[in-house]
């Protein structure tokens, strides 16, 4: 058997009001559009996916949120009912799919060999999470490749924002490992907003984009910065300028997704591609792309 690789990791945000905007069969609200740039900037997103030609996507997200230890999914097929908690208006979405539940406890067991407190989801009438959900419809609507999901321990909240990237950080290393063993193409997506500063009154008809812009001049400048470091594959700087960003623009990605991604990717110093970058109720999304099968062949074209 091959080795495994990682060929490829996307930033993709997880804001339901997106599903609500493409009236997908699959949810119930129906809308009159909105937030088209950063529904255009997963349709560019998924032709890179489509080149990528994944076996599997792995998916880290805050809204599958386990307390004690990193969970994963560990049933073969699972499907039901999934419906936001605040935006239950826009989002009651009927999902259906296929977990890659080997390689699933395959990261389970790495990582708990690595020394974090892990565990498998087994139960089958389970309801995925909006964030999970919101994810893979935009980057894949299909729901053709198994995926494998992954709770958000919520340790950078708990615990200092540097001892909770260590611990996104080993599960990056042993998430890479279980990938490489397995032989199989694997994508990452870090289900993560970015600012995510917000407001808290809703317009009388959600898809006026008239009403839609950033919450926070502060955090959307905080994003700016870090997206153009990432653009320029600066993941460096981007890390050690990771606890301010989080404090000052109260960015999402504290939950984990975003660190634990880079870590996987061995923190690739190649320019990230910028699909698009919205907002939606006033936080900041950015739908971002590391191909790093692309940069190994570049890379080697030059040598």
């Amino acid at each position: 058997m091959s080795q495994g690789k990682i060929v490829g990791g996307f930033v993709a945000p997880h804001p339901p009001h997106l599903v609500y905007g493409e009236n997908p069969p699959q949810n119930e609200a129906r809308s009159e559009g909105g937030w088209e740039p950063l529904r255009w900037a997963y349709e560019r997103a998924r032709k890179s996916l489509e080149e990528m030609k994944p076996d599997v996507l792995l998916v880290h997200s805050p809204h599958w949120q386990t307390l004690v230890g990193h969970h994963f999914l560990g049933v073969p097929h699972l499907e039901g009912k999934s419906v936001d908690p605040i935006f239950s208006n826009l989002f009651r979405y009927k999902f259906s799919l296929d977990v890659d539940v080997e390689l699933a406890e395959a990261c389970c067991q790495e990582a708990a060999a690595m020394g974090l407190t892990t565990k498998m989801m087994r139960n089958p009438k389970f309801r995925v999470d909006y964030g999970t959900i919101t994810t893979l419809h935009m980057i894949r609507p299909q729901w053709d490749i198994p995926i494998v999901g992954i709770s958000a321990n919520n340790s950078p909240y708990y615990l200092s924002v540097d001892e909770g990237v260590e611990q996104m950080d080993t599960l990056g290393v042993a998430t890479r490992k279980a990938i490489e063993k397995s032989g199989k193409r694997a994508v990452l997506l870090a289900s993560n907003t970015f600012s995510h500063w917000h407001f808290h009154e809703e317009p009388d008809v959600p898809e006026d984009m008239s009403r839609e812009h950033p919450q926070s001049y502060e955090g959307y400048k905080w994003d700016m910065k870090m997206i153009e470091l990432m653009r320029q594959g600066n993941l460096k700087e981007v890390m050690r300028l990771f606890p301010e960003w989080v404090e000052e623009a109260f960015a999402e990605v504290k939950s984990g997704a975003f660190p634990w991604m880079l870590s996987a990717m061995g923190y690739p110093e190649i320019p990230a591609e910028l699909h698009g970058y919205g907002t939606v109720i006033g936080t900041g999304n950015a739908v971002m792309e590391w191909n790093l099968e692309k940069a190994e062949a570049r890379d080697a074209a030059v040598a």
